[in-house]
């Protein structure tokens, strides 16, 4: 493999590492992460729980618990005992969180809590997202293309300028989806449901994974286009060079005045002198012949 196969091998990497990062950002669900403040239930159905609220019941005579509705119960947790902190997940499709025993998790669908005027955006996120990963597959099949396969016919100088369109189209697409994200995901923390507003919250794994495929396509669109540019320059130099030669080798004279010359013994005539035969004025018993301008 030739030195610019190597490099375009090389730079093919970084192309499936942003379809990578990208896929997984668009499965996931960590895309923002926090904690939301609930109250404890009452510790009724598991007493003794440490995660409920403990309350002394009235009990009647026969040992039951009164349900008149009149009854009283006494509270003993108060102040921030009566809430536990339940830590939760968001991503483009689902919000899960925690249990109240911590070991599995809750998961509802994400559009369903954000607010109906809100949802058209949030279903321009999501496509602009899969049209991000869709071209950068396309790159990646195309530059793939051009290191497995070596059509002379085939410009493939094209393929290099498709590539840098494409990388940067999808970064592109990649950064307005993100953002439209981010938007709507702080709408809803103000004007979602009650039972969904988180306490605290910050940015998860996956976003900073969609914004490092951002990066990456970034990075190989400047790089596709630096070398379709130095490529496109050495090809011009090169056509220049051939055609100089060529021009240089119609234009040069034919020597048929010095061929003539050596045939004939003689030097070419000035314009504008002729010769002349001298000889009968030459003394008697000059040998040869002048002839003298």
């Amino acid at each position: 493999m030739d030195r610019a196969r190597q490099q375009q091998a090389l730079l093919l990497l970084p192309i499936c590492l942003a379809f990578a990062f990208s896929l997984t950002a668009v499965v996931s669900s960590h895309w923002c992460e926090g904690i939301r403040r609930v109250v404890k239930p009452l510790c009724q159905d598991q007493p003794g729980g440490q995660h409920c609220i403990h309350f002394k019941p009235d009990n009647s005579s026969n040992g039951r618990m009164d349900n008149d509705s009149q009854a009283v119960l006494y509270i003993w947790e108060l102040g921030d005992d009566k809430f536990i902190q339940r830590g939760f997940h968001v991503g483009l499709w689902q919000s899960c969180e925690e249990s109240l025993n911590g070991e599995d998790e809750k998961c509802r669908s994400f559009q369903s809590i954000v607010p109906a005027e809100e949802q058209g955006v949030l279903w321009l996120s999501i496509g602009g997202e899969v049209l991000d990963m869709v071209l950068i597959l396309t790159s990646a099949i195309l530059l793939g293309s051009r290191v497995s396969c070596r059509s002379p016919g085939f410009d493939w100088l094209r393929v290099d300028a498709l590539v840098a369109i494409f990388m940067v189209l999808a970064g592109l697409l990649g950064m307005v989806a993100h953002m439209m994200y981010t938007t709507i995901f702080q709408i809803t923390v103000n004007l979602g449901p009650e039972d969904w507003k988180p306490q605290t919250w910050d940015y998860g794994w996956s976003y900073c994974l969609a914004w490092g495929s951002f990066a990456l396509c970034l990075a190989v669109s400047v790089t596709a286009m630096s070398r379709f540019t130095a490529a496109r320059l050495e090809f011009t130099e090169k056509q220049r060079a051939q055609n100089g030669s060529q021009h240089s080798q119609h234009s040069l004279p034919e020597p048929e005045a010095s061929e003539s010359v050596w045939k004939t013994g003689a030097a070419p005539r000035p314009a504008g002198q002729a010769f002349r035969n001298v000889s009968g004025h030459l003394p008697p018993g000059a040998p040869g012949k002048v002839s003298i301008c």
